[in-house]
């Protein structure tokens, strides 16, 4: 009876996890290494560059550049967590990661996804404000709200991913450590444990709720909002205008929650459909947490008259005013 417990702790205690990645497909793990290490450069350069422009030129001072500050911050932790251990792996054949460091991982990855569903919310609120209240645009949106209101996304997004984290990571793994996947991906380590994940299955969907449902709802509303004034305005140069200051935000929502909803809302018959289901879902989480980041700077780099100005301005080294 001892041999049988001392073998059943042997099995549940986890020192280090195997991250497979595309050990299935040697032959194009260069070819990833190389792309996955040109669009980690592009992030770090892309939403550096906005950080900086956001924080020196003073006509960039607004809500609107304040949430695009932090949503390029946010976009390079993110990636900067999960990113480096991949290239290691494709490029040194190294697939282990330690349970202290799958965990952190995991954390920080939850952490990011659930502030920018709200930071998204948040953005699309200040849009809806500015053309449906300008008048009243500097008094709702003042600097101690949007301070507020982004510290609350942040605040949440923690708390969310700690209670998640730890509902995980206390689970016994005993059927093995073989993570199918290229990073500590949540439902990818909650596959291994062999106990009762029905805790986790329902505070994964109240966690759903509140940060991929309710933020959805109000970008939803004040987009509908946003169109009903637009259609009222009289003049086409403020229409365009309007459109113009929306289109960069609404561009990147479609691409974030459709990434995340044909990751997290299949159905359940497709999850475990085989390997080529899971090689989907591998590089659909691929292009959510590499190519979705790269894209947010450029989106709104291409479609902002006062980002590339300030851009130019840095680039020039010339000083602002």
């Amino acid at each position: 009876m001892k041999a049988e417990n001392m073998n059943e702790i042997n099995h549940t205690f986890v020192l280090e996890f195997i991250l497979l990645g595309l050990s299935g497909y040697p032959k194009i793990e260069i070819i990833y290494f190389v792309l996955i290490l040109v669009m980690y450069l592009v992030i770090l350069i892309g939403n550096g560059v906005l950080i900086i422009a956001s924080i020196f030129d003073s006509r960039l001072h607004t809500p609107m550049y304040f949430f695009l500050g932090n949503l390029s911050f946010l976009d390079i932790c993110y990636t900067s967590s999960s990113v480096p251990s991949t290239l290691v792996s494709l490029i040194s054949k190294k697939r282990s990661i330690s349970f202290s460091e799958c965990t952190v991982q995991m954390f920080v990855g939850f952490a990011m996804g659930s502030t920018e569903c709200l930071l998204l919310g948040m953005m699309a609120f200040d849009r809806y404000v500015a053309i449906c209240n300008p008048l009243r645009y500097p008094v709702i949106m003042s600097k101690v709200v949007y301070v507020l209101m982004a510290s609350a996304s942040w605040l949440s997004g923690g708390i969310n991913s700690i209670v998640q984290t730890s509902l995980a990571m206390r689970l016994p793994f005993c059927r093995n450590n073989i993570i199918n996947h290229f990073t500590c991906e949540i439902l990818a380590v909650l596959k291994l444990a062999c106990a009762d994940i029905s805790l986790n299955i329902i505070t994964m969907m109240i966690s759903n709720t509140a940060f991929l449902v309710l933020p959805l709802l109000i970008i939803f509303l004040s987009y509908m909002l946003i169109l009903y004034t637009i259609l009222r305005m009289n003049s086409a140069t403020g229409r365009l205008k309007a459109f113009s200051t929306c289109s960069a935000h609404l561009t990147v929502v479609v691409i974030f929650y459709g990434t995340i909803f044909f990751m997290y809302a299949k159905p359940k018959s497709q999850e475990v459909g085989g390997d080529t289901w899971q090689t989907s879902d591998k590089l659909i989480s691929l292009f959510y947490g590499v190519v979705t980041p790269m894209l947010n700077p450029i989106i709104y780099s291409l479609r902002n008259k006062d980002v590339k100005a300030s851009i130019k301005y840095l680039l020039n080294q010339k000083p602002i005013q």
